[in-house]
C-alpha cells in the first residue's frame, strides 16, 4: 500500500486562472538551489487551468527518468515508500501525454473576456495524461480511470483498486516564460489517499522547466517536492520544507 500512495504522488505530479508570472528567472534559479528548498512563498491560489505554450499542443512520447532523490530528515521522518522508490533511479518510463486546445472553463471566461475572441488556450488532457503516466508506472491494472471536475480543472480523482482513490486539489500556481522558447511553472497539489484501512494526506509541489529544442522536440527538467499535511504529527519538524524530493530529466518527442 505504501508503495502505491508514492508512486501514485509521482504520477500526479508529473502531469494541472489566470497565470501568476514572477521575474524572469525566478523559477529555474529555484531548480539551480535543489535540494535545498523550502516552501514557495510566491504561489499564488489559482481556480484556473495552465495555460502552456502553443508549441506544446499535440500528442507526446515522454521518456522518463527519475534522476536523484532525497530525504532530508531521514532517517526520522521518510515518506511512505521512499526506498522503494529507489527502483526508479536512472530507469526509463515511458508513456504519452496530451496537450490540446480547449475553451476555458466557466470561471475562465467570466475573468479572462479577452481570451473569448483568441485562439482557444493549450492545455493538458489530464484524463488521458493521468492515466497514462499511472498504467506507466503501475501497470493496465494498477490505475482504473481518472476523473477531473468539470467544474474545476484543478480538481481530480484517481480511481484505484480496492476502492482506493487519491483526491487530488491543484491550490497554487506561478510560472514564468522568460524565452519564447521556455516554459517555467510551479504548481502546489493538495493530496488525499483515501483508502479501506488507510487515509493519508500531504502537500505536492511540482516545478518543470520545460526548453523547446525543435518543433517536434522538447526537454524538460522537473522536481517533485513533497510537503507533510499540517495535521501530521511531525509537521512542525519540517515546517515550511520538504521531507521528499524527487529530480526527473524528461524528453518528448511529438507524434501527432
Amino acid at each position: 500500500m505504501k508503495r502505491i500512495i508514492i508512486t501514485i504522488n509521482l504520477i500526479i505530479t508529473i502531469v494541472m486562472a489566470n497565470p501568476v508570472l514572477v521575474h524572469a528567472g525566478e523559477i529555474s534559479d529555484r531548480l539551480n538551489q535543489y535540494p535545498e528548498w523550502s516552501f514557495p512563498s510566491n504561489v499564488k491560489q489559482t481556480s484556473q487551468d495552465l495555460l502552456y505554450p502553443n508549441w506544446m499542443s499535440g500528442t507526446w512520447d515522454v521518456t522518463s527518468i527519475l534522476v536523484d532523490q532525497v530525504a532530508p530528515f531521514a532517517p526520522e521522518i521518510v515518506t511512505p515508500g521512499f526506498e522503494s522508490n529507489k527502483s526508479y533511479l536512472h530507469q526509463p518510463i515511458n508513456f504519452k501525454v496530451r496537450f490540446q486546445q480547449r475553451s476555458p472553463f466557466l470561471s475562465s471566461l467570466l475573468s479572462l473576456p479577452s481570451l473569448i475572441a483568441s485562439r482557444q488556450p493549450i492545455v493538458a488532457d489530464r484524463e488521458f495524461n493521468g492515466l497514462n503516466i499511472g498504467q506507466a508506472y503501475l501497470g493496465k491494472d494498477g490505475i482504473l480511470s481518472v476523473k477531473t471536475s468539470p467544474k474545476n480543472p484543478n480538481d481530480q480523482i484517481t480511481f484505484l483498486p480496492e476502492n482506493n482513490k487519491l483526491i487530488s486539489r491543484i491550490t497554487g500556481r506561478i510560472q514564468e516564460t522568460s524565452n519564447v522558447d521556455e516554459f517555467f511553472t510551479t504548481e502546489i497539489t493538495q493530496q488525499i489517499f483515501q483508502g479501506s484501512s488507510l487515509m493519508y494526506l500531504n502537500q505536492v509541489e511540482t516545478t518543470t522547466a520545460y526548453h523547446l529544442l525543435t518543433k517536434d522536440t522538447i526537454e524538460a527538467e522537473q522536481v517533485t517536492a513533497i510537503y507533510l499535511s499540517p495535521k501530521d504529527p511531525n509537521y512542525f519538524k519540517t515546517i515550511n520544507h520538504p521531507v521528499s524530493l524527487y529530480r526527473y530529466q524528461l524528453k518528448l518527442r511529438l507524434l501527432t
